[in-house]
């Protein structure tokens, strides 16, 4: 896939949003040194060009009650198209995985799993996970902390 291309105000106003998404159009406008109608005309065409995405609250999990963080890696007895979506599918339904991604190698899938204490995984693990189809074997490894978490990409503008 071809990437755009982008000026270097363009890159400002991605950068500005991905910090702070909630920032009034009047003060995006100014940080990237336009007045508030073209800085919206931007902004609106990437957000048609698919370039950003969403806009979403960043939530304290810990404050909700989601006290660990586990990475769960899974192996499936088949690599078959209609297999790997087909789980895809499945982890898509549960809210517990918040980041699902395929990978190369000897594990086919990477999930990040929020669980409100370790009991509540162990009975998410068991439940939904080992027992799923055509899983042949979970790996997990529970967070101790997060020493970097960052949002979105890096914008050099």
């Amino acid at each position: 896939m071809a990437s755009q291309k982008f000026d270097q105000i363009d890159l400002q106003i991605l950068s500005e949003l991905q910090k702070n998404g909630r920032m009034t159009n009047v003060e995006l406008a100014q940080m990237v040194g336009l007045t508030a109608p073209p800085c919206l005309r931007r902004v609106r065409a990437l957000e048609e060009s698919g370039v950003i995405r969403s806009y979403h609250a960043d939530l304290d999990a810990a404050k909700l009650g989601y006290g660990i963080t586990v990475f769960a890696m899974v192996s499936l007895r088949s690599q078959a198209e209609a297999d790997l979506q087909a789980f895809e599918d499945y982890v898509g339904g549960l809210p517990e995985v918040r980041e699902c991604y395929m990978l190369n190698g000897e594990i086919d899938f990477l999930l990040k799993v929020v669980a409100r204490d370790l009991q509540s995984f162990q009975s998410f693990l068991t439940a939904h996970l080992t027992s799923a189809p055509n899983v042949t074997s979970v790996k997990t490894s529970l967070t101790i902390r997060t020493a970097k978490q960052l949002a979105g990409i890096p914008v050099e503008a």
